[in-house]
């Protein structure tokens, strides 16, 4: 904890004095993202840090595996939904972006099976997941492909929330989805002719 009150002392010396006029708009004006990103928890990939944003640019939603649910409005908590739906509809950003990266663990917890400690929730969240097992490459080192596919399915994922659908439709908003190889720096996106680095 001394850590992260030492960064906050930084933070107020260094970087308030010269990002105040931003934090202050920021205040009065409200946010206005163009881009949400739907990232994993992962402490080794922060979505601000990998696209050099700054404060008031993008709307992150972070969860274990990056992983966007169908559409299914009941009364149980959905938190990326939510968020999904707050972005979209309220804030109309015009970008959804699907962050995965290499080495997820909710990935590996996916192929391998969830620790034995993370059986309560993490087995069953990564579970929506498991078609992107389907068609595996032969070889031992399946989790990039995983990784990727895993960012394919939430992307199609997002084509079942109806605004999302009708917002791309109308072309007011595009999905995008990269892949981060957290040892060699490198950002893919994915499309339709594989994995391509930026």
């Amino acid at each position: 904890m001394d850590r992260l009150i030492e960064g906050y002392r930084q933070f107020r010396a260094q970087i308030w004095p010269t990002e105040r006029a931003r934090y202050e708009a920021l205040a009065k004006w409200g946010q206005q993202p163009e881009t949400l990103i739907v990232a994993c928890s992962d402490s080794r990939v922060d979505p601000q840090t990998v696209f050099s944003a700054v404060p008031g640019e993008m709307f992150v939603v972070r969860n274990v595996g990056a992983l966007v649910p169908i559409y299914q409005p009941d009364a149980k908590y959905h938190g990326t939904s939510a968020a999904l739906e707050f972005g979209v509809r309220v804030l109309k950003v015009s970008h959804i972006v699907v962050l995965g990266h290499a080495q997820c663990g909710g990935v590996r917890a996916m192929v391998e099976g969830a620790p034995e400690e993370a059986r309560d929730f993490v087995q069953p969240w990564v579970s929506m997941a498991r078609p992107a097992l389907r068609n595996l490459p032969p070889g031992e080192d399946v989790l990039p492909y995983v990784e990727a596919e895993v960012v394919r399915l939430s992307l199609a994922n997002l084509l079942t929330f109806p605004w999302i659908q009708d917002a791309v439709a109308a072309g007011k908003l595009d999905l995008h989805g990269f892949r981060f190889d957290i040892h060699t720096g490198v950002l893919a996106r994915l499309d339709k002719d594989g994995v391509v680095p930026v």
